[in-house]
């Protein structure tokens, strides 16, 4: 199953007039990164960046001046997603973006079952909470003390390891563990206590019937001495 981990930075939080400036993507197979990836600055035309905005992303107006625009790579982006679900954090508001991008080129928009939003995995799974990228970084203990900005490419792959981890990443990467990885299953295999339970003061009575016992009894005659029955089904 091919999933692609994607994250967009805009120019304000309003898709009916804002504009996607920057889009990036980490491919997944089978929930592991094949190191295929998409990453595009977008020139947005007359529109400017708010500087509510500038404050999360820092991608200034100047930036873009020589950015392609939108309908110059809308192609090859739908291309590498082609076939793939669309995995973003709060996906709603990306794929609002997304969505009315293509509307003003009169493509078809993305439908909604091809989408994975993983902020409302991380909300059923950490009901209690935070679940911010930053959060959950936190949370599954991976390095994101390179992230001092948003960016589409940068946050598409820290929101790849989150989801990953989300979905029992340590458990899915079993056999592939190498080094300090088997090191610390090991360590963690001889933490484990086992517990014996006590045997019953006295065994639980049958839930079975006279009548079922009875048509048990007749069923292994005519199976026969040699059925499997008579070796592990003792009935009291």
């Amino acid at each position: 199953m091919r999933e692609i981990v994607f994250d967009t930075e805009t120019t304000g939080l309003e898709n009916k007039s804002d504009r996607v400036i920057e889009i990036g993507g980490v491919e997944l197979f089978n929930h592991f990164p094949t190191g295929r990836t998409l990453h595009f600055y977008i020139n947005p035309g007359d529109k400017t960046v708010h500087p509510d905005a500038l404050a999360v992303h820092g991608i200034t107006d100047d930036f873009l001046k020589d950015k392609p625009r939108f309908d110059e790579v809308v192609d090859e982006i739908l291309a590498f997603f082609e076939g793939a679900k669309w995995v973003a954090h709060n996906a709603t508001f990306d794929m609002g973006f997304i969505n009315a991008e293509l509307a003003r080129l009169n493509r078809p928009p993305i439908a909604g079952d091809m989408v994975i939003d993983t902020l409302a995995l991380a909300r059923r799974k950490h009901p209690m909470g935070p679940n911010t990228l930053d959060a959950l970084c936190r949370r599954y203990g991976i390095d994101n003390s390179h992230r001092t900005k948003h960016g589409a490419l940068l946050d598409s792959e820290l929101l790849a390891e989150v989801y990953i981890e989300m979905l029992g990443g340590r458990q899915a990467t079993f056999g592939l563990e190498q080094g300090g990885n088997q090191q610390r299953r090991q360590n963690e295999e001889q933490q484990k206590v086992t517990i014996a339970l006590p045997p019953r003061p006295r065994a639980l009575p049958s839930r079975l019937s006279e009548d079922e016992k009875a048509r048990h009894a007749k069923l292994l005659q005519r199976l026969g001495a040699k059925a499997i029955w008579n070796t592990y089904c003792i009935i009291p």
